[in-house]
């Protein structure tokens, strides 16, 4: 099992939600020749409550996906485990996911962050902003900062 995980989430068909995706495709080609051994990606449509079983026995994961309300490019933050109602409806938020992880677990989850890159349209049939196809790029170059730092346990106090 890889130590990192990467997982990016989104629906392709609905514009700028396809970023999550977008972005595991790039990094992986980005990637193809470096690191692979010890990175594994995953993608889905949106975060459910069986992925809380794909975090286990990693050193660190990272979510990636599109986000509306965060500041261009991308934000990039440290995620604890906590209880939201999402836990019960179609689209579980990262954190509720951890706090699954937790519950099953009893053990506290691996250290775990969220790159949300800002996306600006969403609907059905959209094609990707050029905006959003502007901060995908500059959130691939921090991620590639972020995986050459692998070593470290520690993405805390990682520029941005």
């Amino acid at each position: 099992m890889a130590g990192l995980l990467v997982f990016g989430y989104g629906n392709p068909s609905r514009g700028d939600d396809a970023l999550g995706p977008l972005f595991l495709d790039a990094l992986q080609e980005r990637l193809a020749s470096s690191q692979m051994g010890n990175i594994e990606f995953l993608q889905d449509f949106q975060l459910q409550i069986e992925h809380a079983l794909d975090l286990d026995g990693r050193d660190r994961v990272l979510f990636v996906d599109a986000h509306a309300g965060c500041p261009p490019p991308y934000c990039f933050e440290r995620l604890t485990p906590h209880r939201d109602e999402s836990y019960t409806t179609h689209a579980m938020s990262p954190q509720a996911l951890l706090e699954v992880y937790q519950r099953l677990n009893r053990s506290d989850p691996p250290p775990c962050y969220l790159l949300s890159i800002r996306g600006e349209r969403f609907g059905l049939g959209e094609a990707l902003s050029r905006a959003a196809e502007s901060n995908l790029q500059c959130a691939l170059r921090f991620a590639e900062t972020l995986i050459g730092e692998t070593q470290s346990t520690d993405w805390n106090f990682l520029p941005q």
